[in-house]
């Protein structure tokens, strides 16, 4: 049996070929992980300016029943201002960014949580049909927010992990995908916090 002249010119075409495919599919992967990163980067933002919406109501609630709680009042909104200035693009988001946008977010927690505190106070506003309407709507915000962050970090992780692996680690750079950063526990979270009455 006789072999075709080109039969090396064939062979090499056809490496080529598998690694064109390859390349292809692996590039494509990368961007379908890293815009998935972004989506759920846009539901974390999502559920937070669902709290920051729902903070304006609350604070008017209270208002009408702790009018010399004026204070923490202002606090809260203070601090719900303070973080809708803070944006973020995840695809070029630094730690640095990222804990500013944290630091955001947690003093809205804290100034939300004095809020609350201060409401034992007034069982008239505890009874209150809107009040707790909205402090349930507020609790659920938190617990979605809770799942939009840890969910940012699975999908975070699983690019990450992509893009460092051989051999999509050669397209990744060559391509330029950057690591995503993480919500990491703010300094001083595993410590629990005192309670004193």
């Amino acid at each position: 049996m006789k072999k075709p002249k080109n039969m090396g010119l064939i062979i090499v075409i056809a490496v080529v070929a598998i690694i064109v495919m390859w390349g292809i599919g692996g590039y494509n992967s990368l961007v379908s992980m890293d815009e998935n990163v972004n989506n759920k980067w846009a539901n974390v933002e999502t559920q937070y300016q669902r709290r920051s919406d729902l903070i304006p109501n609350l604070v008017n609630t209270v208002k009408g029943y702790a009018t010399h709680e004026k204070s923490t009042l202002e606090a809260v909104m203070q601090a719900r201002s303070q973080a809708t200035q803070v944006r973020i693009d995840p695809a070029n988001c630094t730690p640095g960014q990222l804990a500013a946008y944290q630091k955001a977010q947690g003093d809205v927690t804290t100034a939300l949580g004095k809020l609350l505190a201060i409401t034992e106070n007034y069982p008239q506003l505890k009874a209150n049909e809107n009040f707790l309407e909205l402090q349930s709507q507020l609790e659920g915000t938190e617990n979605r927010i809770n799942v939009a962050r840890k969910d940012f970090n699975d999908t975070a992780k699983e690019y990450n992990v992509a893009i460092r692996r051989f051999p999509k680690s050669i397209l990744a750079s060559m391509f330029g995908f950057e690591k995503h950063n993480y919500f990491e526990a703010e300094a001083g979270a595993e410590k629990a916090p005192k309670v004193e009455f």
